[in-house]
């Protein structure tokens, strides 16, 4: 028997892996994806973005989406669609593949209805933890996940431990410098952008090599603060760890006395194997960790595990906002700018954190805002072009179509911008389990309906029309930007929020499953609400807080 059986390997459950690991405890992690290494990871655009390399096949393994229509809900299984919530499919999860903009959640975020009071029709709820809380462990994820940057004071930040980042800012492109310029001449407060990529070598890892292709790729020189990279690949040589890629878990069992006894996977083979443990950790992300939860059922849990009030995979929350981008025509510039911008592989490494709580336009009152992340667009050469064929609704082909690839990839350079609101929890964005579809090992896949808040919208096209106006006191030409309605797979939270009544929770403060004592979520899933920022640092340092208590525990 081992101590710890963790399931997935990602964000959620590196910090456990790392902890129990270094404290002794045996560990098993078992992970439905395969173990891709450092020198798997390519920049082949074809395998990394063409083809979903990383991810499960929709086919194979599909879901069923559904979205808002004329009718009301339209359910379509992505094996038919084609579009799929499947990522990061492998040890380390979908954080090898993650730009890593690492940004801490505000004191207001753990408080949002006692600061911001209801919103209709929306399940907004305080965290039953404090900032004060989670600040140590947003710390040592600095120095033990590896985060670059600098530490620079504006209204909205967030108390700090530590005057700084332990490792300095990362080699920057000149429109950084242009985007700060026009921030000062505007009177907004702008910021260097946290980013979980090492500047400098450290405990084995390489420094960034500025390849150029990093979002939506892995990193070849484990830069990248990956939970592969930075926590389970240093657990692995404790000799305490017992890895099994390729092992889908799809049930937990139960004792009769509200504790697991044994998880069931899948192995590669396609056999039925198990495991048993004194503790059990889920962390497959939001989507997974509830399917699993909900496929769990037994006498003793008949609708899935920690639904004993019907609250699991309600309150799925994503990520709110929207993007857009100028260009920067390299004529219209003096040599010398022109060929600073030109620089490939740096960043640009901004954040507008201006408006991360702004004055309501129509009310007057206090409105929970956001934060707008500035990149350059990224420079996948295939999705580049084919999206240059394009005039409208008629194709360009010949002269035409020669002299707009000229542009887009010799004469111009784009800056985009995104933009990250809260997404509100309600009634209409959850998990469950399909009827009807199955999975290739006859399992039935997760049902998602993805309702969005019109509230998400508000907040979005306030924080798009702010960025518009920092490209165009940039100068920047063709400026645009719009809000999406549709959810941003690979930053989902909720479905098993965490909180201290178990009849609108799923898990105590702990986030240990209410009715199950030695059941442990850490992944997203525990999130009531995400913040205005990408999760992957809170689901760290909510993670590390977590190993610490199972720790005392055992």
């Amino acid at each position: 028997m081992f101590d710890v059986c963790v399931i997935g390997s990602g964000a959620g459950a590196g910090p456990i892996i790392y902890e129990l690991a270094k404290a002794g405890f045996r560990v098993v992690v078992l992970e439905k994806g395969p173990y891709f290494k450092t020198a798997d990871f390519r920049k082949d655009e074809m395998a990394c973005c063409r083809r979903d390399a990383y991810a499960s096949s929709y086919l194979e393994e599909p879901q069923v989406l559904e979205t808002p229509s004329g009718k009301g809900w339209e359910a379509v299984s992505t094996a038919r669609s084609g579009a799929s919530f499947w990522n990061g499919n492998c040890v380390g999860g979908s954080s090898n593949l993650m730009s890593g903009y690492f940004h801490r959640m505000h004191p207001v975020d753990f408080r949002l209805r006692s600061e911001f009071g209801d919103i209709e029709g929306a399940a907004v709820t305080d965290w039953p933890i404090t900032y004060e809380d989670l600040e140590p462990y947003y710390t040592k994820c600095e120095t033990v996940i590896g985060i670059s940057g600098r530490a620079v004071p504006y209204r909205w930040q967030p108390p700090r431990s530590r005057p700084d980042f332990p490792y300095p800012p990362l080699d920057e492109n000149v429109v950084s410098q242009w985007i700060d310029a026009a921030a000062q001449r505007l009177g907004i407060a702008v910021i260097p952008t946290p980013r979980a990529i090492l500047s400098r070598p450290e405990a084995g890892r390489r420094s960034c090599y500025y390849s150029n292709y990093c979002g939506s790729y892995g990193c070849a020189s484990d830069a990248k603060g990956s939970a592969r990279a930075a926590l389970i690949e240093p657990a692995l040589q404790t000799g305490r760890v017992d890895l099994r890629p390729l092992s889908h878990v799809f049930a937990l069992e139960s004792d009769g006395r509200h504790r697991i006894r044994r998880a069931w996977y899948f192995d590669a083979e396609g056999k039925r194997q198990s495991v048993t443990a004194r503790l059990f950790v889920v962390a497959c992300q939001a989507i997974e960790t509830v399917r699993l939860l909900r496929m769990s059922q037994n006498k003793e849990y008949p609708d899935g595990i920690g639904n004993a009030h019907g609250q699991l995979g309600r309150h799925l929350i994503f990520s709110a906002g929207g993007s857009g981008f100028g260009t920067f025509a390299y004529n219209d510039l003096p040599q010398a700018q022109a060929a600073a911008l030109r620089r490939r592989g740096v960043f640009v490494n901004r954040s507008a954190v201006e408006w991360y709580v702004f004055d309501d336009p129509h009310t007057g009152r206090p409105i929970k805002g956001g934060i707008i992340d500035f990149l350059f667009e990224h420079d996948n050469p295939i999705r580049k072009a084919i999206r240059q064929k394009w005039d409208g609704d008629r194709l360009r082909i010949g002269r035409p179509l020669k002299q707009r690839l000229m542009k887009a990839f010799q004469q111009q350079r784009r800056l985009r911008f995104e933009v990250f609101a809260d997404w509100m929890p309600h009634a209409d964005c959850y998990v469950t389990l399909s009827r009807s579809v199955k999975d290739k090992w006859g399992l039935p896949v997760a049902k998602v309906r993805l309702g969005y808040h019109p509230h998400d919208l508000k907040v979005g096209r306030f924080l798009v029309a702010r960025a518009r106006e920092i490209l165009h006191e940039m100068g920047a030409q063709d400026v645009t930007g719009s809000v999406s309605t549709y959810p941003p797979s690979n930053l989902q939270a909720g479905g098993c929020r965490f909180g201290t009544d178990s009849r609108t929770s799923v898990l105590n403060p702990s986030c240990r499953v209410h009715d199950a004592d030695n059941l442990y979520v850490t992944d997203g899933s525990f999130m009531p609400t995400g913040g205005s920022i990408p999760y992957t640092w809170t689901i760290y340092a909510n993670a590390f807080r977590v190993a610490d208590l199972i720790k005392e525990r055992l």
